[in-house]
């Protein structure tokens, strides 16, 4: 399995990452995008900083694509986290899985979502139009 890690401090680009998860025996990439929504907690959100541990939170991302790669017949994945400021709309994070069969590589990409979320150190603050903020404690 081939596999591409990025902490980035500037936006992610999809054109950067795509062409990488590209493969010939491919039946199904997977991408999951998220963005930066206005909204959260019933606030109008502004903008927010993402940050993170970058030694662990790499770490932690490899040893979760080992794990997906234990359990889907995975190619290729990239697996790619913004760090620092960001507006409404940017890209957050991009996960990619490249599988021989569609179904593997959505289970795979939706379960690298989910643990991400509940095991990396990344946190982001959420600033409100109201003048508010929140630091979203995860993990």
């Amino acid at each position: 399995m081939e596999r591409k890690v990025a902490l980035l401090e500037q936006a992610i680009q999809l054109d950067a990452f795509y062409p990488f998860l590209q493969d010939d025996i491919a039946g199904g990439i997977c991408l999951f995008i998220g963005t930066i929504r206005n909204k959260n907690q019933n606030k109008d959100v502004k903008s927010l900083d993402m940050e993170a541990y970058p030694p662990m939170a790499v770490k932690q991302i490899n040893l979760l694509i080992d794990q997906a790669g234990s359990t889907w017949p995975i190619q290729k994945v990239v697996m790619a986290h913004r760090t620092g400021p960001l507006q409404i709309g940017d890209i957050a994070v991009l996960i990619g899985v490249t599988c021989v069969h569609r179904a593997e590589a959505f289970q795979a990409c939706q379960w690298l979502i989910d643990r991400l979320k509940e095991e990396v150190p990344i946190w982001k603050n959420e600033f409100y139009e109201d003048g508010s903020s929140w630091l979203v404690p995860h993990p």
